[in-house]
């Protein structure tokens, strides 16, 4: 089997079921940053440390199914428990880590500014994914679980910073 079909030469591509929908169709747009950012979170796992693999995987593999469901127009992709999971690992990095006191820029380790980069590409996703829901029934579980993951980026990037012993670059906001 070749891996180019030609089906989408022309602007279209099929949903789960051969549904054919133009590229732009908000569904599509939403599957594409899903995609993206498991690509980035691809690439976070191969600078990070060994022992996140494990939950790395999982959170792939929900953002897997959520692109799933919404390409077959079903609901699912994740449950309430896979958020519940998402919440557990963020106290577990807060705990382990000092709050910053203020805003913080991206940077650090190269292993924290990847996971930077997938906070702001899983932000866009979750605006996909909420711009698709204007036309189509998307699962709530699923912006639920979007916006949840984006803190968990947060609390890992700065715990990746933290167990390396870099600061972080603090952001102080001076009023004029």
């Amino acid at each position: 089997m070749k891996y180019y079909t030609k089906t989408g030469d022309h602007g279209t591509t099929s949903l789960v079921g051969g549904k054919r929908v133009p590229k732009t169709d908000p569904r599509i747009c939403a599957c594409g940053d899903l995609d993206e950012l498991n690509a980035h979170i691809g690439l976070l796992q191969a600078m990070a440390d060994n022992r996140l693999a494990p939950q790395i995987t999982a959170i792939q593999t929900c953002l897997f199914h959520i692109g799933t469901a919404i390409s077959a127009s079903t609901s699912g992709g994740v449950a309430a428990g896979d958020v519940a999971m998402l919440e557990h690992e963020i106290d577990i990095l807060q705990e382990q880590t000092p709050a910053p006191g203020t805003f913080v820029l991206p940077g650090g380790t190269k292993a924290a500014a990847q996971a930077h980069v997938c906070r702001a590409v899983c932000r866009r996703a979750e605006r996909s994914l909420v711009c698709a829901g204007a036309c189509y029934d998307i699962d709530p579980i699923a912006t639920q679980y979007l916006n949840r993951l984006s803190d968990y980026f947060f609390a890992l990037a700065l715990y990746l910073n933290f167990i390396e012993g870099i600061a972080e670059k603090k952001l102080y906001i001076a009023c004029k």
